[in-house]
């Protein structure tokens, strides 16, 4: 298979996979700490409101989706690209990064949970790379 079709298909799986986990523990974070009734999400100081008043564990869900996406999703994109893990791993690292940035627009966090997941994300797709780098060498 040549080496740029290998990338991209490992790049696409990986981030299926990042966007699946992403998902899947924001939902186990829902059952958690369910959604309030009658929010109305096109009102910013209403989405403001709600999210200053959410108890650490809530955003610590949604910083362990980002994370563990970014980790796991870098992981399956640095296996099928090998030699070029480390390559593949950094592409849906920085997906899951785009993605992360535009929520944090969108709905106001406070600090802590922007800089943990900016460089949670980060550093975990950077460790997935180079943990299959390393493996496969």
């Amino acid at each position: 298979m040549h080496p740029a079709l290998r990338v991209t298909l490992a790049v696409v799986a990986g981030a299926v996979v990042a966007v699946g986990l992403i998902a899947l523990v924001e939902s186990v974070g829902h059952r958690v700490y369910p959604l309030p009734a009658g929010i109305d999400w096109s009102n910013p100081e209403q989405v403001r409101a709600y999210v200053n008043g959410l108890p650490v564990g809530a955003l610590v869900f949604v910083l362990a989706g980002w994370i563990v996406g970014a980790f796991v999703g870098g992981l399956v994109a640095a296996w099928i690209a090998r030699p070029r893990a480390v390559l593949a791993a950094s592409i849906v690292g920085a997906i899951v990064l785009a993605a992360t940035l535009a929520n944090l627009v969108m709905i106001p966090h406070p600090t802590w949970v922007a800089v943990a997941g900016v460089a949670g994300v980060v550093l975990a797709a950077f460790v997935a790379g180079r943990l299959m780098r390393i493996r496969a060498a």
